[in-house]
């Protein structure tokens, strides 16, 4: 599981109970799928900006509450292109 959508995902779970919303509940409202949703509160899809403003209109918050601080998340190291186009892992 990539570190940003976990955090992303604790974020959405942490504002969703704070609103005493289940998830069934949230998701119907927020126009997402009850187990894609869950999916999403563990981390375990990276989701669009679409979504994240769907989700954060749903939680009546601004989508930047959302997001992590930088300075507690490391991303990973961009990958380098091959001659052939294709991306490696460095």
């Amino acid at each position: 599981m990539e570190e940003l959508a976990v955090a992303i995902g604790k974020n959405i779970r942490e504002k969703r109970r704070a609103n005493g919303l289940s998830q069934d509940r949230f998701a119907l409202v927020a126009g997402i799928d009850r187990s894609y949703m869950g999916k999403i509160e563990r981390g375990e899809v990276s989701i669009t900006l679409e979504k994240l403003y769907r989700i954060a209109e749903a939680l009546h918050c601004e989508p930047i509450s959302l997001l992590p601080k930088m300075s507690s998340i490391r991303l990973q190291t961009p990958r380098k292109t091959n001659k052939g186009g294709l991306n490696e892992v460095r």
